[in-house]
């Protein structure tokens, strides 16, 4: 036994309801809004101990390559100190040991305040956060609808 053909179109019948269909449609708006808070805490809880994470791997790491770079200034430090000494001592050949001396300190007071006079005037091209503090006066007036900002 067929069923007849209504002039070759047929009535579409609707998917039978699935378990997670079933589910949504029985579930009341505060559930739903629930279910909701309770994954969104969960994943920034997860982001959360992800960038504790990191932010350990990465400490450890500044901190090894602080160390390296700490180790290579003492290594300059001295290389600076034996090549001063042997230029004193050749120096001293020329001239003696007191001056050859003298001559060594006088180069490196003028290595010295070169040095210093370029870091202050570093210092001072500092122009801090302008873009920043620029944005963040925009703020207050943002958050108050109805006045209008000049």
């Amino acid at each position: 036994m067929t069923e007849p053909h209504l002039h070759g179109s047929h009535t579409a019948q609707p998917p039978p309801p699935s378990p997670d269909n079933d589910q949504g449609s029985n579930a009341s708006l505060g559930q739903l809004l629930s279910e909701v808070s309770s994954d969104l805490s969960t994943l920034m809880r997860q982001e959360l101990e992800l960038a504790k994470a990191e932010l350990r791997e990465s400490g450890t790491r500044a901190g090894k390559g602080a160390g390296m770079f700490g180790g290579a200034a003492v290594a300059g430090h001295f290389v600076l100190l034996f090549l001063s000494l042997a230029l004193m001592w050749g120096l001293a050949e020329l001239m003696g040991l007191g001056w050859a001396s003298v001559v060594v300190a006088v180069i490196w007071g003028i290595i010295a305040a070169v040095l210093a006079l370029t870091g202050k005037k570093e210092m001072k091209s500092i122009k801090g956060m302008p873009q920043t503090a620029e944005t963040a006066k925009e703020i207050p007036p943002t958050l108050k609808p109805g006045e209008h900002t000049p």
